[in-house]
Parts: C-alpha cells; sequence; structure tokens
C-alpha cells in the first residue's frame, strides 16, 4: 500500500517538479524555437551525410515546430516523425549535396511493421539514388538489426554484440494481484470469441490454449517475415539464420562478423574513416554529418514533396487516427470519436480535398465510440475515395474504423483483425467490505437501476443481459466487416471470434487488400481521384506546440520523479496504471487483447 500511495505522490511531486523546472527551461526552448521556427532553411554543404540515429521515439506524424528536449526528466522523450523521416530520406536521396546515409541506431522505439517501412525507404534510397548506406553501432539489438541490414555496409565495435536469439511474447496475468487485492474481474466476451482474450490478463494465470495458438502463429509469422528480409539483403540462407538463432551462435561481435551478419568489427572512428575515404574527403578535414532534425528543414532546388507537387491546389488528405478510441475528444495520442469524426468531416466537406487517407495505428476501445468513427467513414467514402494505411496495429475497434475503406493497406507484419467484443465489470466487493471494513447499500426504483454496481457480484440474469449486448454488438461489428469487405457474415465470423492476425495473413483471408505503408496508401488514393498533381495535408489540426509541451512535460516528470526520486519499483508502477486501465475499460469493448514488442 506504501508503494501503491508513492505512486500517487509521484505524480504529485511530477507536477511541482515542472513548475520547478520551467524558469529553468525558458532560456533553452526560446533558443531552440529560434532554431527551428527560422525563416532561413538550414544550411547544407556539399558532400554531406544523412546522419540517422533513430533512438526517438517514432510516431506517425511528426511536427515542423518540434523541440529538441533531451536532458533531466525529459532524456529520450523525443519524438520523431515516420512521415517526415520518409520525407527527408527520399530528399536525401534527389540531393546532391547528399554524398550517402549513415545510420547508427542503439535502441529502436517503435513498431516493427513502422520498422518495416522505415527499412524499405533506406532500401529504395540505396537502389534509386545509387548512394551508399553505412551502419554502425556499440550493440545491435534484434530490431536495430533489422534496419541495419538494409545498409550497404554494416559494422559493430569489437567488444560489441549483435542480438540474435528469435523473439519472444510474454504476458502478465493479474489476477493474483487482483485476488489478493479483493477484487474479482467480471470478464464477458462475445459467445464464441474464443480468441478474444483481453479480459484473461485478470481472470487467468497463464495464456488459454487459443490464445497460446493465435499469439504463436503472431510470432511465427513476423519471425518469418524478419528473416527473409535478412537473408535477402545480406545474401544469406534463411534457414542457416534461423538455426543460428536457434543455438544462439553469436555470442561475440565477432561471431556476426563470422557468419556473414556484419561486414566487420570497428570502432567508430574507423567506420569514418572509411566513409571519408568513399567520399573522398581530403585528408584533415571532418566529414560533414547533418542530424535528420536539422535536413528535415532544410530544402532542395525545385523539391517537391514525396507525395506530389508541394504548391498543387489539389489534396489527399491523410487523417491520422492514433491511440486507444474512446468517446468525445482525443488528441495525438489518443482517439476521441468526437475530433477523428470532425477531421473525416472537414476532409469530406473540403472541396480541394480530392481523396482521404486514414492511418491507423489503434488496438481500439469503446465499441460505441468505434461505431461513430465508423459512420463518418461510410458518409466519406461516398463522396471521395477513402484508402485506409494501417501502421504497428489496427486491430478490433482499429479495423471496426477501417474496414469500410474503398481500399486498406498493411505492411506485412502489422498486427490486424480482432474481430470480437468484450465486457468488463469488477467486482469490489470483498476489497470494500473484508479488507476496507466498508460496507455499500441504497435503494433503487427499478430492478436493473444498479446493473453495472462494483460493490457487489452480478447476478445471473444481469450477466445474461449483458451477454446477450456483448452478443449483439459482435453481430453488428461482423455485419460492417462484411458490408465493407464484400463477405458473407459466416466468412467474417470463421475468421474473427476475436483472433488477430498478421497484415500478410490478413491480405490471404481478405481483410486486407494491399502490403505497403503509408506512401503507397497515398499514391493509391491519389491514383483513384485521377490525381497527377496533388499535396497532402494532415488531420486533425495539430495541438498548439506549447501546450503540447506542457503536457509532456508534467507526463515526463512525473516518471523521472517515480523512477529517479522516489525508486518505485517499475512493477508497482505498471500494477497502479493496470488498476486504471481496467476501471477505464467501462462499456463495450473492441480492443486488442495484447501489446506486442520485438527487441
Amino acid at each position: 500500500m506504501g508503494q501503491f500511495l508513492k505512486y500517487v505522490f509521484a505524480s504529485m511531486l511530477g507536477f511541482l517538479l515542472v513548475c520547478v523546472l520551467l524558469f529553468v527551461l525558458l532560456l533553452g526552448i526560446v533558443a531552440a524555437a529560434g532554431a527551428s521556427f527560422g525563416d532561413k532553411a538550414p544550411t547544407v554543404k556539399k558532400g554531406s551525410v544523412l546522419h540517422l540515429r533513430l533512438n526517438d521515439q517514432i510516431v506517425d506524424r511528426g511536427r515542423k515546430d518540434d523541440l529538441e528536449l533531451d536532458f533531466g526528466p525529459f532524456q529520450g522523450a523525443g519524438r520523431t516523425g515516420l512521415d517526415e523521416l520518409l520525407e527527408s530520406i527520399d530528399k536525401a536521396g534527389r540531393d546532391e549535396r547528399i554524398s550517402g546515409i549513415f545510420l547508427e541506431p542503439t535502441m529502436l522505439n517503435t513498431g516493427s511493421a513502422t520498422a518495416q517501412e522505415i527499412r524499405r525507404k533506406l532500401l529504395e534510397f540505396r537502389t534509386s539514388s545509387g548512394k551508399p548506406i553505412y551502419a554502425h553501432s556499440e550493440f545491435l539489438t534484434q530490431g536495430t538489426y533489422f534496419l541495419a541490414s538494409a545498409a550497404d555496409s554494416v559494422f559493430v565495435v569489437p567488444e560489441g554484440d549483435l542480438d540474435f536469439r528469435g523473439l519472444q511474447a510474454q504476458l502478465t496475468f493479474f489476477k493474483g494481484l487482483f485476488d489478493k487485492a479483493g477484487v474479482d474481474i467480471q470478464f464477458i466476451k462475445g459467445s464464441n470469441n474464443t480468441y478474444k482474450s483481453f479480459g484473461e490478463s485478470y481472470t487467468e494465470t497463464e495464456m488459454t490454449p487459443a490464445n497460446e495458438e493465435q499469439l504463436g502463429a503472431l510470432i511465427d509469422g513476423i519471425w518469418d517475415q524478419y528473416l527473409e528480409a535478412i537473408a535477402t539483403s545480406r545474401h544469406l540462407d534463411k534457414a542457416r539464420l534461423d538455426q543460428i538463432a536457434d543455438s544462439m551462435l553469436i555470442r561475440q561481435a565477432p561471431d556476426a562478423h563470422r557468419l556473414g551478419l556484419v561486414d566487420g568489427t570497428l570502432y567508430r572512428d574507423e567506420v569514418l574513416a572509411l566513409m571519408k575515404k568513399r567520399f573522398g574527403v581530403e585528408e584533415g578535414k571532418e566529414l560533414e554529418l547533418v542530424s535528420l532534425g536539422t535536413y528535415k528543414r532544410a530544402s532542395v532546388k525545385g523539391d517537391d514533396v514525396i507525395t506530389g507537387t508541394a504548391s498543387a491546389k489539389e489534396k489527399v488528405a491523410v487523417v491520422y487516427a492514433t491511440g486507444g478510441i474512446s468517446s468525445g475528444k482525443g488528441d495525438e495520442e489518443s482517439i476521441g470519436s468526437e475530433t477523428l469524426s470532425e477531421a473525416i468531416r472537414k476532409a469530406r466537406e473540403d472541396s480541394t480535398v480530392k481523396a482521404i487517407v486514414l492511418r491507423v495505428n489503434s488496438p481500439g476501445g469503446s465499441g460505441l465510440a468505434s461505431d461513430v468513427i465508423w459512420r463518418e467513414m461510410e458518409l466519406a467514402r461516398a463522396a471521395k475515395p477513402v484508402v485506409v494505411s494501417m501502421g504497428d496495429v489496427a486491430a478490433s475497434g482499429g479495423y471496426y474504423i477501417s474496414c469500410n475503406a474503398n481500399t486498406i493497406y498493411a505492411e506485412p507484419n502489422t498486427i490486424t483483425g480482432s474481430i470480437g467484443v468484450f465486457g468488463i465489470i469488477p467486482n469490489m466487493q470483498e476489497l470494500l467490505n473484508e479488507h476496507l471494513g466498508v460496507t455499500v447499500d441504497g435503494v433503487k426504483t427499478n430492478h436493473y437501476a444498479d446493473l453495472f454496481d462494483v460493490s457487489r457480484p452480478l447476478r445471473a440474469d444481469e450477466r445474461a443481459l449483458i451477454q446477450e449486448l456483448v452478443d449483439r454488438f459482435y453481430e453488428n461489428f461482423k455485419a460492417r466487416v462484411a458490408e465493407g469487405r464484400k463477405m458473407s457474415v459466416a466468412q467474417v465470423d470463421s475468421v474473427g471470434r476475436g483472433r488477430v492476425w498478421t497484415g500478410a495473413d490478413a491480405k490471404r483471408i481478405g481483410l486486407v487488400d494491399e502490403l505497403g505503408g503509408l506512401e503507397d496508401a497515398i499514391a493509391a488514393a491519389a491514383r483513384m481521384a485521377g490525381l497527377e498533381s496533388y499535396r497532402t495535408v494532415g488531420y486533425p489540426e495539430q495541438e498548439d506546440l506549447f501546450k503540447s509541451l506542457m503536457k509532456s512535460l508534467n507526463a515526463q516528470a512525473s516518471t523521472y520523479v517515480e523512477r529517479e526520486v522516489l525508486g518505485l519499483d517499475p512493477d508497482v508502477v505498471r500494477q497502479a496504471r493496470e488498476l486504471q486501465r481496467v476501471k477505464q475499460a467501462t462499456g463495450i469493448q473492441a480492443r486488442m487483447p495484447f501489446t506486442v514488442e520485438v527487441h
């Protein structure tokens, strides 16, 4: 209990810390703002090399006015927009001042589908421009190596390592925690939603056979695509790569070199010396490295944006849908039915917008909110071409809001599907009565007036009523998918029941039309609208920079206090947040059952 109170105190102290830090930050913010907002584009010297570290969190949508804060509580809190990253790599390929790319990642803070999209862009850079990519790191994780393997030359520090041992998906189960707290999680899913396992984290102590089946198939599919990509780039046998991982034959950097996964074991200065020789840098002069933050603001003579002509009047709208789905307002990290519906509606009503791309990166959430957004998508499709681009995850409610598009694009390792529904109602009777000594009593006018009372268990008739509501929503979900995908309800049910799929499998079973990324979806939307010259515009309107900054300061400062000041056990923090997560999962939910991270 003391640890839990510490967690609450950390949030309060975090806010106070923000206030104290504001004065210290002010000078840095003004300086950074001056650099970011200046009218003059940065100067890029001829012979420069685009330097990509890619250590910040990579999100779908960047912002031109982002400030780079990377100290104290804000260390590692930076964000890189996938849209800006892809545009910068594309621009570097056409820019005569750029000789090549130096890729120097340490950790990859993004999902596997986003990594796949970046990797494909790096390969395109090499092919279209003929310019080389050098990759180097002290330690390559499986995620950073996936990107690095797209380079012409890959190096690792002699005493470094390459982590190459296969994928693992591990779930955390909170039943024991809730049992100790005296909370019974009443999880009600669609009657045949065998694979809808969200609530099992609270009601089980281990994976059910169905969940183990779907999760095993998911990571097997991602691993197969991973091996295929590396085998192709490194000219290695795919089966041999699998054997290397299975026996963990890479235990130090020289092993990776001997087995052909890297081109050498060199220190950074030695790699820079190789690059200087390759690019003809005179003796005694330094290699000109230009960061992504600088280069994204640089202009190229006669340059067009990657998706068309920057000055064109006709537009393709890219509507970003990121995060969990709930009713009401949303922001850059969450989907609110009101905010997203308004954004789609504005794009639909703008006569200069000829096509719409909905970029979805969501595990789902509220079933009702998902249906409200679905309706706005239906209206948009009746007015102009609508294409969905799925990112790392577009599952459950994320699939619900996607299913009626004209065309759906997904990466091969996008996590999608999870067509299923559930409801969660915690029963806190034991917690209140036995542990806290609190009793609850009251009066009501009608039998079901206290239907969602958490101070007691559900009665049999109440459980049956909620089951009916859940099943009815699942029938509606299937009908929406069947209509949008031109499938029968029976076909949807056969691939539904809460099961998640990779993008590649989703294409095979008819839930996805094409494999590709955001750029592919934008190009398809433009073709469908008959556009030759166009530009992209983003929706919803982005939050004011300083308002966004204040939210980030508060969140990052709270985390800093938890970790550095109070020394809280991460497990305690996770448990507290899990309790909050259950509390917020009210109403009928269309949400993916788990989060998958590949390292």
